[in-house]
Parts: structure tokens; sequence; C-alpha cells
């Protein structure tokens, strides 16, 4: 339950690598890597997209083909690309990380990002504004799902302000799922699009990024440029049409099985947690009895066979995913119970 990356491929997409009509993809002759940059792009309402090793990738290549050097990317203080992505824009893009503070439901604040421009904008002084990144479905708040209205806001700001949006969409699917609102209805209010084909939807490697035709030619360079150029990537595509195709709809069950998982432990005296916030397939909650600290807590559970994350904050985080059964769910739930018990 660490995270939904730990799925495995399904046998159908194991008989499509296998299968795949193959080609150099660095010259553009992978019909099937094509074919699902076509098949991505049109599932998010995007003119182009492009096949990335990783969501990391993705955003990475996305803020660089945005943002000018010494430019400033709005970024949430609890976001991946803030947080786990390792600096990289700075590093390989020279862009200035602005953290903006992440409200509860997900939402950076449109005054907080407001803030990110300086009053004078002719003072040279002030690295200005390049991009507003978001996260949608937000991970470290637990899965929470950014509302179309939201969206509309940021996107006037951002339109009022001549910058950019991109969205780390990486389960843009899961909102979908929830919400019941297309991904290219969620998508139309950002500029470029992140999502990732090897979480939920169970596919071994692979992101997408999706955009105008420009900017995708731009963020397809920096793929070269930062070594994502690959072959025969026809045999990673082929699962990710399988996932696009197929995968979707079966989300809805991972967030049936996460809602169970927290009703549960609400149901545990000393465990702290907000069933109701739970919409996807992210579950965070904190122990509160006895002197148990959350490293302590995921220790005591792996040693009883679960796998949990320590997430932040005292908060320990469980994800559910196609690799998991409603049983596991409730023998999770049991073994927190226990280790709850023998805290007192």
């Amino acid at each position: 339950m660490r995270s939904d990356t730990f799925t495995l491929p399904t046998p159908e997409m194991f008989t499509a690598m296998t299968q795949a009509e193959l080609g150099d993809d660095v010259y553009a002759e992978d019909p099937t890597v094509r074919r699902l940059e076509e098949l991505a792009a049109d599932r998010v309402g995007k003119t182009a997209a492009c096949l990335m090793p990783s969501g990391t990738m993705a955003n990475l290549t996305a803020m660089m083909a945005h943002v000018p050097r010494g430019g400033k990317a709005l970024v949430g203080d609890e976001s991946d690309i803030y947080l786990y992505e390792a600096g990289g824009a700075s590093v390989c893009g020279g862009i200035v990380y602005e953290p903006v503070r992440t409200r509860p439901d997900g939402t950076l604040a449109l005054p907080d990002l407001a803030a990110g421009w300086p009053p004078d904008l002719e003072d040279s002084q002030f690295a200005l504004p390049g991009l507003i990144c978001l996260e949608n479905t937000h991970n470290r708040m637990g899965g929470r799902v950014l509302s179309p209205d939201y969206l509309r806001q940021v996107r006037r700001l951002a339109d009022e302000r001549g910058v950019p949006v991109h969205m780390d969409g990486a389960r843009i699917f899961n909102a979908e799922v929830a919400s019941g609102v297309p991904a290219a209805q969620i998508a139309a209010h950002a500029d470029s699009l992140q999502f990732c084909l090897s979480k939920g939807l169970s596919a071994p490697i692979g992101s997408i990024l999706a955009g105008d035709r420009e900017l995708v030619a731009r963020a397809r360079r920096l793929r070269k440029m930062l070594g994502g150029g690959m072959r025969q990537a026809g045999v990673i595509a082929a699962a990710g049409i399988v996932a696009l195709t197929s995968m979707i709809d079966r989300l809805a069950e991972d967030h049936a099985l996460a809602a169970d998982l927290a009703r549960r432990l609400a149901d545990i005296d000393g465990i702290e947690i907000d069933a109701s916030s739970v919409t996807t397939n992210i579950v965070l909650f904190r122990v509160t009895a006895g002197d148990l600290d959350e490293n302590a807590v995921v220790r005591a559970a792996r040693a009883r066979g679960l796998a949990l994350g320590e997430f932040g904050h005292h908060r320990i985080r469980a994800v559910t995913h196609r690799g998991l059964t409603q049983t596991e769910v409730r023998d999770a739930a049991a073994i927190l119970a226990r280790i709850v018990q023998e805290a007192r």
C-alpha cells in the first residue's frame, strides 16, 4: 500500500508489448509510440503529446519549455514538483521555484498566487513569474480533486497576468472518475498537462506530456537533451495504449477500496483520519495512541506484512490500486488495529 506505482502490467499489456510494431522513436519512426501519443492527446483534449520515461521528466521538460532561465515557477509548497523532483527545474533550467502555501483541499489561494508578482515589474531586482503549476489530484493533500470552478479562476488569473498554467495531472484519470468531469475538460484550464501511465493505470513505464504542438516540440527537444530519447519505445507505448483504452473506468474500484479502508480506520480508537475527505485512492492518517511515531508504526506494520509510507506532518499514507483486494484492505485495517492496541 505504499503507492499505486507498485501495480504490475496486465496480461493484455504483456501480450501487446510482445506484439508491438516497432521503430526508432528518436527518429519519430515508432508507429506504436505515435499511436499512443495521438490517443493521449485526443483523450485529454490537446493537439499534441510526447511519451516521456517518467512524470518527473514530463514536468521538468514542461517547465523548461514554458519558463525562460531566471524566471519563476509558482508551485505549491506541498506539491510533488516542489518536494519530490530533486529541484530539477533549478538545476537544469535555471528556474526559480516560488513555493505557495497549499490549502487542505489542494488549492493555492489566488491572492497567494498573485503575491508572486513583484509590485514593480520594471524593477530588475526581481525574478518574474513565468508559470503557475497545479497538481490534480493532489497527492500530499490526500488525493484531493481540484474543482472546475477553481481551475477556471486560476486560468483567469494566469490570462490576466500573461503566464501559462501547467498541470501535474499524474492521477488526472482518478480525478475524472471521482468527479465525473472528463479529463479533457479538466485539462482545458491548463496549457500543458502531465499524466502517468504507470500508477493506477498499471502500465510498467511512462508518462505523457500533452499541450499544443509548439510546446510539445520544445519539450521533445528537451527530452533528448536530458537523455530521455528512446529507441524502440513501442514496447512501452503498447502497454500505455492498453492503459488508456481499458484501465480508466476501473479506477473506481480503487476509490471504493480506499473509502472502505478509511471507514475501517476511522472506527479504530487511536487513529486520526477524516474519512469523508477520501474521494480517490489515497488515504492519509495519523496514529495518536501511545508513544509510537509514524516511522515506528510503518516499521511495525512492515513486520506484519503491511507496507505503508511515512508522509510528513506525522502522517502515514496508504494507496489503493489494482493489486489489492477487499480482503487485503480488511487485513490492513486489522493489522493497524493490533498495532494501536499494543501501543496503549
